[in-house]
């Protein structure tokens, strides 16, 4: 099947800068797949090349098989949903739903006919005649997405559109985004530099770092066999432990990572060769509600994070700081580099 989106040896350079340097992705058709990575990894720029908000220096973009080379963004099949939401504050709701359409040359009745569809999928029919600064945050993000469906997409391009609400709204949000784009079966290409974001919406994901991609899976194989300590360390929580380190602690010279929930602490070692058990320092707790966050220090200055939820044993009473204490982990949660 052909990809909807496919980068090949994609480059933008500004001046002497590579935001983007020989980048390769495809992005599946009725895929939900996100572009993670901190400020500047390259993401939002490979997002506005897709629209055609800008040029490539070198490469080619192809959208569902046709090179995007001198396409302008309007001839494009691919819509925007901005973080700032770009509302028309002097129009009301369902004139902004249906102001696409309008665009297109679609009469009036017609086109609020289907804006009227929409907002009733988002559960909006009854906001049709407010205007944008009478919505919550939520409403307004909602307005947003589907004036960017009302023209019927086959690629939505998203860029960090929840990072203005609040977390418990933003938490909703992510459910109701999924759910809207499995009903529709459209692209979802989403930017974030949220990894809980990522993680839990993504079919894929690709981690960006410094104009190019450290690596792309589903977010299970991410998480759980990140490619570079980069990786490890960005989605999620990880202990990075370095070649040296590994030797000491499993016999085995080979950087590696674990996660801090496959890490407990014991009363007594389990004595056997598929879990390693080492001695550490309680030096600092922090209580989360459902987990309580500890750090630890083994040998002379090996720091390590162990997470406990607080139904289990490993919650907030587990360690005190200054404490000394067994942590364990099983041999086979500790996940090693390449090269």
């Amino acid at each position: 099947m052909t990809p909807a989106v496919q980068f090949k040896n994609v480059c933008r350079y500004y001046g002497e800068v590579r935001a983007l340097d020989q980048v390769n992705f495809e992005v599946a058709d009725g895929e939900f797949f996100s572009m993670l990575g901190p400020s500047g990894s390259g993401k939002t720029t490979s997002l506005r090349l897709i629209a055609g908000f800008e040029a490539v220096s070198a490469g080619q973009i192809l959208i569902h098989g046709e090179n995007a080379h001198q396409v302008p963004p309007y001839k494009r099949s691919v819509n925007t949903v901005f973080q700032d939401y770009a509302l028309f504050p002097h129009m009301s709701v369902i004139q902004n739903v249906a102001y696409g359409l309008k665009v297109k040359g679609v009469d009036k009745q017609t086109a609020a006919h289907k804006a009227r569809q929409m907002l009733a999928m988002v559960k909006l029919e009854n906001m049709a005649n407010r205007h944008p600064a009478q919505l919550s945050g939520g409403q307004r993000q909602r307005v947003a997405l589907v004036r960017a469906l009302i023209n019927q997409p086959r690629v939505l391009l998203l860029d960090e559109p929840l990072g203005a609400l609040d977390l418990k709204l933003r938490k909703q949000m992510q459910v109701e985004l999924k759910a809207l784009q499995r009903q529709l079966g459209i692209t979802f290409i989403y930017v974030t530099h949220d990894q809980d974001e990522a993680l839990s919406m993504s079919d894929r994901l690709a981690v960006f770092r410094k104009g190019n991609i450290e690596q792309i899976g589903t977010p299970a194989a991410i998480y759980e066999t990140p490619a570079s300590p980069f990786v490890a360390d960005f989605v999620g929580n990880a202990n990075v432990i370095d070649d040296a380190l590994a030797l000491e602690l499993t016999g085995v010279r080979r950087a590696g990572a674990i996660r801090p929930e496959k890490i407990s602490f014991v009363d007594e070692a389990p004595g056997n060769h598929d879990t390693v058990c080492v001695w550490a320092t309680v030096t600092d707790r922090h209580y989360h509600g459902a987990s309580t966050r500890f750090t630890v220090t083994i040998g002379s200055d090996h720091q390590l994070v162990v997470i406990g939820q607080n139904d289990r044993a490993e919650g907030p009473t587990a360690a005190d700081a200054g404490q000394r204490r067994r942590i364990a982990w099983r041999r086979a949660d500790m996940h090693y580099f390449d090269g």
